[in-house]
């Protein structure tokens, strides 16, 4: 298929700045160089840590998404992903984290709305001082992928958005694809699955890792869809070190009651070391509806 270039420059702002706001915000919050997110591990040599994380394009509570630029940079500094997909990431989103993440991370990603900056991204950071961009695209998950298009019957358009990166150090190469299902659509999120099984089968050569909100659970059709398939595994299965925890909870205070719907898939070039649901915030407050999700990898 065609696919959408993309290459995106980026202004590096440290960390420890005032966060500027699109809407002409103006929001004083310390991004703290050291650790202060409980809940992530020590990241191992020689592991890569890929994350995913629904950062929620609204409120969350009584906070709104300005309220929560500071806990949600801080989760992705405190991780230190090499990559993490986000989703639900609005213009407005992906501008401040931009700013916020910018002396680390760079980004590939598009809004689902016009292939431009309209709607939600389903983005993905990487460490720019560790990787070059080999190639990187988004596909919208419908019966016209190379177009900006709603698919089957979905309530809003859906994309994924993938990239490959290369190790500048190593040349070793990886692919990352991100998405967000729909909500709606049964038959959509059907399809999807079919539409990103075929795309990581393109990187069969080079390991593959696919972070999502797929909107269904663990027991679910489509979960069971890509288990059957045998191209990409839950690394909550594959990982010695593993949790079993919500990772939607909707600000309740559920544990084991909330719903699994956000995953770290690899392939067969992969291992998984540690899989981690980071419920921990900061001063009580949620960072999103769903919690931050993270595994660690080694390349076989």
């Amino acid at each position: 298929m065609n696919k959408k270039k993309l290459a995106i420059g980026f202004t590096a702002v440290a960390v420890t700045a005032v966060i500027g706001v699109t809407a002409g915000v103006l929001i004083n919050k310390k991004i703290h160089e050291n650790p202060v997110i409980q809940g992530f591990t020590q990241k191992e040599e020689n592991t890569m840590r890929i994350m995913s994380f629904n950062i929620r394009c609204a409120n969350v509570g009584n906070d709104t998404w300005e309220d929560r630029i500071d806990i949600v940079t801080q989760s992705i500094i405190d991780g230190n992903p090499d990559s993490v997909g986000v989703q639900e990431a609005t213009p407005e989103w992906m501008e401040t984290l931009n700013k916020t993440l910018g002396e680390k991370y760079s980004y590939v990603g598009v809004g689902r709305d016009d292939g431009d900056n309209e709607g939600e991204y389903s983005a993905i950071f990487y460490l720019k001082d560790k990787y070059n961009v080999v190639d990187s695209g988004t596909f919208w998950l419908s019966e016209t992928p190379d177009e900006v298009s709603f698919g089957w019957d979905a309530a809003c358009r859906r994309v994924c958005t993938w990239v490959v990166l290369e190790d500048k150090a190593t040349g070793q190469k990886y692919a990352h694809l991100n998405s967000h299902f729909d909500h709606v659509g049964i038959e959509a999120r059907k399809n999807s699955v079919e539409l990103i099984i075929n795309k990581a089968k393109e990187f069969e050569d080079i390991p593959v890792v696919f972070t999502a909100d797929m909107n269904v659970r663990q027991d679910g059709d489509n979960y069971n869809q890509f288990v059957e398939s045998g191209v990409l595994k839950d690394t909550k299965f594959i990982a010695p070190d593993t949790m079993d925890y919500c990772t939607y909870h909707d600000t309740k205070p559920t544990q084991h009651d909330g719903d699994i719907i956000d995953y770290v898939m690899i392939n067969d070039k992969f291992d998984a070391t540690v899989y981690k649901v980071v419920t921990e915030g900061i001063d009580g407050r949620y960072v999103s509806d769903h919690y931050p999700i993270y595994a660690d990898l080694i390349i076989k």
